[in-house]
């Protein structure tokens, strides 16, 4: 699941692009938020960072989401922003959690 140099797709331009890093949006102001990224890797892994910690990491490519076992419900900071990635509540993602459809790892 780690970015390989060699597996990237084009070989001529290994570095152009390898990653596309966004701050999160404000829904109220829309303004750009300090310490909560989403990072689109050339792999085709999409990453949701929250200050210096991986809290969701999806493989586009599989079709598989992992949640950082120890800090994806860490604060109502991370849970808001956490929501906005996801597009969903709480409640249902510890269900998906339950169900084996997100897996817990250590990301960090």
């Amino acid at each position: 699941m780690s970015l390989v140099y060699e597996n990237m797709p084009s070989r001529e331009k290994k570095l152009k692009g390898i990653a596309k890093v966004n701050n999160f949006l404000s829904p109220r102001s829309n303004k750009p938020v300090a310490n909560q990224f989403k990072i689109v890797m050339q792999n085709g892994l999409e990453v949701f960072q929250s200050y210096d910690t991986i809290i969701v990491l999806k493989d586009k490519k599989n079709n598989e989401i992992y949640l950082d076992k120890y800090h994806w419900d860490y604060s109502n900071t991370t849970s808001r922003y956490r929501k906005l990635y996801l597009n969903e509540d709480t409640k249902t993602t510890k269900e998906k959690v339950e169900k084996g459809i997100y897996i817990l790892e250590d990301l960090n």
